[in-house]
């Protein structure tokens, strides 16, 4: 249960932020308007919040895997939303990212399990 909240909470962390900034965006640089600017800003508040709802207490921990799941994100949204076509090194590099945003997130809540079914 916890690795699907902490996957839940991200995927909900990389909507508000990757969305906020592009409301923002679209309010700055493609003129659609201040209500634009001001849905974002309340998207971005609205991340700060989702991310402080992880499980682990560690926030450099929490945005440093958090990283990786912006950087996927990111691209996902620019395929859907902009209609992106990445580069086989965005993809690479996005999957490297997911690795290393894995190996930070989820190997201390391992370790710990394992070392708590040995004793």
């Amino acid at each position: 249960m916890t690795v699907f909240r902490i996957v839940v909470l991200f995927v909900l962390a990389a909507i508000a932020e990757i969305g906020g900034a592009w409301l923002v965006w679209q309010a700055v640089k493609e003129n659609r308007g201040w209500l634009f600017a001001v849905f974002g800003v309340m998207a971005l508040g609205a991340y700060g919040f989702i991310a402080a709802l992880q499980p682990d207490a560690n926030f450099g921990r929490v945005l440093a895997a958090y990283g990786g799941i912006f950087i996927a994100g990111s691209l996902a949204w620019g395929i859907i939303v902009d209609g992106f076509a990445p580069t086989v090194w965005d993809w690479v590099g996005s999957a490297v990212a997911l690795i290393g945003a894995a190996i930070i997130i989820l190997a201390p809540a391992l370790t710990s399990a394992t070392a708590d079914a040995g004793a």
